[in-house]
């Protein structure tokens, strides 16, 4: 995610220490106050969190609506389904570049432009029958949906005093697990009943009406000024934030090889027609998972990341043993031990990469989102490999020696990227 500055400890933003605007900034006068408010201010934390919740859902809504949207542009299914690629090569590529040439944008301009981007291209895919414009206009989603989750994190921690952090990180990061576990399935059925045209219609009339809401109720926040901007080869050599981003790429990875292939996975527990079921199970946990994420993160980041590295292994373990032992009832429990490990996972790594980088938390939340993204993109290809030369049996335990790996660097990390301590009630 100029003028000059008072900053306070891991923050990711600043606080103007005067009035006097920047060339380029000619709405930094309207700054928030010196000290944030006691109380969580819900309705901006809400307003970040439905930014959050329209990213997500504009990102995995094609993959409920494949057969409908590959006949209507006259493509196949897999054609279709590059929509979800191109979205995510959208989000790799613009991550890191779009957040270092912004840097100094008043953030509430920049958040209202990335939300506006949404608005127009869930449109154009809405209206589009021809195939490269819908394309086009799913890459240019991936653009925005880049710039914006490398925002909403350093956005909720700058309106909020540094105790409220980690709560408002939970509720700004909570739209994406609320899309994942019930807005998926909602634009699913919604595109079943009146067509995946109406579902992508009805993103874009969302993402206007949250334009509305931005504007009245999230307070604006300065950019960077340019003396105060690291480039991305010190940000990487700031302690704690390397530790960070390998656990990501370690997690994520485990997660999707697991989540991506969950249909294969159950089908030699003749479960393939259940897998919604399944879901949804995750889902409902990972809603319980942000919940408790949200109540105990500022005190207890290290012990929540330990946690949730066991129990998605656990899960792990408990499909992998579903799988050897035919035993299907295990499948529920293993998707409810992986919902309450996985829900708070982004939140819990958004705040220690920013609470490491400390000023230049925007840039390190680019590098995140970019690792993430890579790690989605190479959970595809590896399980696919794995799937097709090894068998679904082999899905699990290779997750679990990832899992295994991002437990080892977060034991490891005590000092920076997962502190036991050094901050106020961090455990």
């Amino acid at each position: 995610m100029s003028t000059n500055e008072l900053r306070s400890p891991a923050s990711p933003m600043t606080i103007p220490a005067t009035a006097t605007a920047a060339p380029h900034a000619p709405d930094a006068a309207a700054t928030p106050p010196d000290a944030p408010p006691a109380r969580l201010p819900w309705p901006a934390l809400l307003a970040l969190s439905t930014g959050g919740f329209i990213t997500l859902m504009t990102e995995a809504l094609p993959a409920g609506v494949l057969p409908a949207m590959s006949a209507d542009l006259g493509v196949s299914q897999s054609g279709a389904g590059q929509s979800v690629t191109l979205y995510a090569v959208g989000s790799i590529v613009a991550a890191i570049p779009l957040t270092a040439a912004t840097a100094g944008w008043p953030r509430k301009r920049l958040l209202l432009l990335a939300v506006g981007g949404f608005t127009l291209a869930n449109a154009v895919t809405a209206v589009s029958g021809n195939y490269p414009l819908t394309m086009a206009a799913r890459f240019a989603a991936g653009l925005v949906a880049g710039m914006l989750w490398a925002l909403l994190a350093g956005y909720a921690r700058s309106i909020v005093t540094p105790e409220q952090r980690g709560r408002a990180m939970a509720v700004a990061m909570s739209g994406a697990t609320v899309a994942l576990s019930v807005g998926v399935p909602a634009g699913t059925l919604l595109a079943g009943a009146a067509g995946w045209r109406v579902a992508f219609g009805l993103m874009s009339v969302l993402a206007l009406a949250l334009v509305g809401w931005i504007a009245a109720a999230v307070p604006p926040a300065p950019g960077r000024a340019e003396h105060d901007r690291l480039p991305l080869r010190k940000v990487l050599r700031i302690p704690g934030v390397g530790a960070v981003l390998a656990v990501t790429a370690a997690f994520v990875l485990a997660h999707n090889i697991l989540y991506t292939y969950v249909a294969a996975l159950l089908e030699p527990l003749h479960l393939g027609g259940r897998t919604d079921t399944v879901l949804l199970v995750l889902g409902l946990a990972s809603l319980v998972s942000i919940a408790a994420t949200g109540a105990l993160i500022d005190r207890h980041l290290r012990t929540l990341t330990l946690t949730a590295c066991v129990l998605v292994a656990a899960a792990t373990l408990t499909l992998a043993a579903a799988l050897l032992g035919s035993a299907p009832w295990a499948v529920y429990a293993a998707a409810a031990i992986w919902g309450l490990g996985f829900g708070g996972v982004a939140t819990l790594l958004q705040t220690a990469v920013a609470d490491a980088a400390d000023t230049a938390a925007d840039l390190a939340q680019s590098l995140l989102v970019t690792c993430w993204n890579l790690g989605i993109a190479a959970a595809a290809s590896a399980g696919g490999l794995l799937l097709d030369h090894a068998g679904p049996q082999s899905l699990p335990w290779s997750a679990l020696a990832l899992l295994a790996l991002a437990l080892a660097v977060t034991a490891a990390a005590r000092r920076h990227g997962f502190p036991g301590r050094g901050l106020p009630g961090r455990r």
